[in-house]
């Protein structure tokens, strides 16, 4: 149902070298980018006709800004996936949000998850649903 995301980002080179990096690990890459003049609008996925994260500079040349109650989540097939992704997150100049672990209980519907913010403020999740594996 989703095609792609879109974060603000006021440092487009930077934003591109944190997401080239934590992306990458997830085997993602830039499938579409557009001149800085035109906003620098960078989108990452595995593939095309798969949901991406985009980046962009704000169409209304405002400063970019994170939303309050806005979140990417990025599902992983596993939970070791899910504290990797976080801990390079981290690594590349993100902030904790929530570290990896089991919100509610454990089961086949377990709900795994680790929570950070990109060097811009955007929250995003990584998460796993099932048991551990």
């Amino acid at each position: 149902m989703i095609g792609y995301v879109t974060l603000g980002s006021n440092d487009m080179a930077k934003a591109r070298e944190y997401y080239d990096a934590l992306l990458g690990t997830i085997g993602a890459k830039r499938l579409m980018e557009f001149p800085d003049e035109f906003g620098g609008f960078t989108m990452w996925g595995t593939s095309w006709g798969q949901p991406a994260i985009a980046v962009t500079t704000p169409y209304n040349k405002e400063a970019a800004r994170a939303g309050n109650g806005n979140m990417v989540a990025i599902v992983m097939d596993s939970r070791n996936k899910v504290d990797a992704f976080y801990a390079k997150a981290l690594e590349l100049g993100g902030s904790d949000e929530g570290p990896p672990g089991v919100r509610g209980e454990e089961g086949s519907r377990a709900f795994y998850g680790a929570y950070f913010r990109d060097p811009e403020g955007n929250k995003i999740c990584a998460f796993r649903i099932g048991p551990a594996a």
